[in-house]
Order: C-alpha cells, then structure tokens, then sequence
C-alpha cells in the first residue's frame, strides 16, 4: 500500500512537470525525492528477491553448473591414458620398446617418472646387454658414475667460486642450497638410473671390459682363442669397436659383430694367471679353454682345446687310464698333426705357468659345462685346418 501511494504522488508531481508551467522550488525538490525513494525501494526489493531466490536455489544451480561443465570438459578431452588405473598403464609401458619409452616420457611429467622407473629399463637391459655385462662391466659402470659425481661436484664448487668473487657475501642469495629445491621439478636424468646405463652402453659413450673371438678379424694367428679388450657400442652400424692391450698386433679394431663377443667368464684381469680347479676332473673328450701369451709381456688369452688320450693309451674306453695319470694331454684340432701348436702337456698336480718364449706360454685352464659355450666355439671353428 505504501509502495502505491509514492507511485502515485510521483506520477502526479512528475506529470506536471511535462506542463510548459514552471515548477515551485519545493514541488521539484518533493518530485526529486519521490524519484530517489521510488528508485531505492525498487532496487531494495529487487536485490532482496534475487537473494532469496538464489539462497533457497544456491545447491541446484551449483550442481546443474558444475555438472554442465564437467560435462563439456569430457566431450571436449575425451578418455585419457592417465584415467586408466596405474596396473594397466604399467601393464602398457612394459611392451613398449625403449626408443617409444623415451617418446611416451616426453608427454608429462608422471609419464617421466614412470617410464624413468629403472622396473622398465632392467629388462631391457638383460635383453639387449645382459650377456655383455659381466662383474667387471659392472665395476667400469659404477666407476663411470662416481667419475661423473665427481666431476659434477667439482663443476658446482667451481661455480660458487665464481660467484663468491662476484657478489661476495651476497652469493648465498644466488646459489640455494639442495634441500631448498626440493620443490622443484627434475630436469635430469639421474646418472645412477637403469636408462642412463642403457644410454650410455646405446650411444656407444660407455667403454667397457669384455673378451672378443678371433681377434683381428679372424686372423690365423688367433683363430678359436678369445682375448680381453675394451669395446665400445656403434649405434649406426649395429657392431663394437674394441681397444686391445697395448702389446699385440694391433691396438684397436672396428666392425666387430655381436657373435664375437662375451663377458669374461672369469673375473680376473688378463695378465693374472687363472687357478684351476678342475684339473683333477679333467678326462679325454672334456671341452676346455687355456690361458695362453706369446711372452711374459703380454697379457693371456683364452684358447680352445679339447682333452686327448696320452701316447700309451689306445684310446679305448676300456683300457684308458688317462684320468688316472698326473699328466694331462691337451689337443687343438684346429692346428695341422704336424704343427707345433697341435698339442701340449701339463700337469694336473702341479701346474702353473709352463713355456718358453719361442712356443709361448700355458696358463690357467677351466673346463667347459655348458653346451652353449661349446657350441659357440664350433660355430666359429675355421674352414681350413691352420698351420
């Protein structure tokens, strides 16, 4: 009612002034105020019923509104990899190769760490280079790491250094300890990681110990032996170069393919003499491999050699006493009957190096088990008998 009748008076004293007739001073201050309280009343009753409405409808407009853009949102992204649950983007990961492991690790973040995660790189390791990597590859690894800290220890005192002479004791405000950076993001690979040993075995940066068949590309002087180098990984060929003790007949050599190559067996270094300890095993038809160098100054290698039956054996399996004799006949068939490199003795009591400088020198011996280490030797038995 009270709402009616300032309309009223508003609507008569605002008409009057649409008249050609002035207006009395407090007719066109009463029209003024009548305009101002109209105004606010509309504008007090207005904002109270947009209140109101919003107050009693608050919860339903949120829902509908977030609903509506959460709709919007997934028609628009669609179904994620990273909505799938973490089992099955394990499950994922681990068929990809490495090369799409490093692609898939460049999409964010989490994807990094995962696909980072050394689970993955292991088995790619084992496939690739486990038969490869044997202890003493696995020193050079560690050794390559503790070089690298190093080197990045020396590099960041460096750095201090530097800025110490430059901004004196306000230097601290420029280089933040570690643990304040804890926040931040990882920009780096850690050099510790199962994928920074497999990067550094793929790009061919990482030399590391291991023993190559035939040396010099199947020379005759090194047929069937295999000697200790240290081999480095070309990527775009597919094959090793390798960088042979200093005394030999050549120094380094290239082109070298994977079947030329194992770990050593043994984990000692090629100049130390191997202790045996099968010789007393040791019977005609054994498979074995015997330390062998051409003079003191040069470091063993591995040659292949079977057990023979000695002079006063007929070579029967019933009346052969080989086995029960101290000395041991050793054969390599790969050498003419005639040649002087065809057989050797040695005795299984008391054996230790035996030689001389013109027919070289006989170390430590070590009996073949495996059929694949047999195998392997026959597949690169020579297609001439040597002389």
């Amino acid at each position: 009612m009270f709402y009616l009748l300032i309309s009223f008076l508003s609507f008569i004293l605002l008409s009057k002034s649409f008249s050609y007739k002035r207006l009395l001073p407090w007719e066109a201050k009463m029209s003024l105020l009548t305009a101002l309280v109209v105004s606010w009343f509309h504008k007090s009753r207005l904002a109270l019923s947009f209140f109101q409405v919003l107050k009693v409808s608050d919860p339903p407009l949120k829902s509908i509104l977030c609903s509506t853009k959460l709709g919007n949102l997934e028609e628009k992204r669609g179904t994620s990899l990273l909505d799938l649950p973490e089992l099955v983007i394990e499950s994922i990961l681990d068929r990809l190769s490495p090369s799409e492991l490093c692609k898939m690790a460049n999409v964010c973040t989490y994807l990094r760490d995962v696909c980072e995660d050394d689970y993955f790189w292991e088995k790619h390791m084992k496939q690739k280079w486990g038969k490869l990597m044997g202890n003493s590859a696995c020193r050079e690894w560690h050794l390559h790491i503790a070089l690298k800290r190093r080197s990045d220890l020396s590099s960041s005192s460096q750095k201090k250094g530097l800025f110490r002479s430059y901004f004196g004791n306000w230097s601290f405000l420029l280089i933040r300890p570690k643990s304040e950076r804890k926040g931040k993001i990882r920009s780096s690979l850690p050099i510790d990681s199962m994928k920074a040993w497999y990067q550094s075995l793929e790009s061919g940066k990482l030399w590391f110990p291991a023993q190559v068949y035939n040396r010099d590309s199947g020379h005759a002087g090194f047929m069937l032996s295999c000697y200790d180098a240290q081999i480095s990984y070309d990527p775009q060929t597919d094959m090793f170069r390798a960088r042979y003790p200093p005394h030999g007949r050549r120094a380094i050599e290239e082109n070298i393919l994977w079947n030329r190559l194992r770990a050593p067996p043994v984990d000692i270094p090629p100049h130390v003499l191997h202790v045996s300890e099968c010789l007393a095993d040791l019977k005609p038809g054994d498979h074995v491999e015997i330390q062998w160098r051409k003079s003191k100054e040069f470091s063993y290698g591995w040659w292949y050699g079977v057990v023979g039956h000695l002079g006063s054996c007929d070579g029967s399996a019933n009346n052969c006493h080989c086995c029960c004799n101290d000395m041991v006949m050793l054969e390599f068939s790969q050498y003419g009957i005639g040649s002087r490199w065809r057989k050797t003795m040695i005795n299984r009591k008391s054996h230790k190096e035996v030689g001389n400088e013109s027919d070289g020198y006989y170390g430590g011996l070590r009996k073949l088990y495996k059929e694949e280490e047999i195998t392997r030797w026959k597949c690169l038995w020579p297609n001439r008998v040597l002389e």
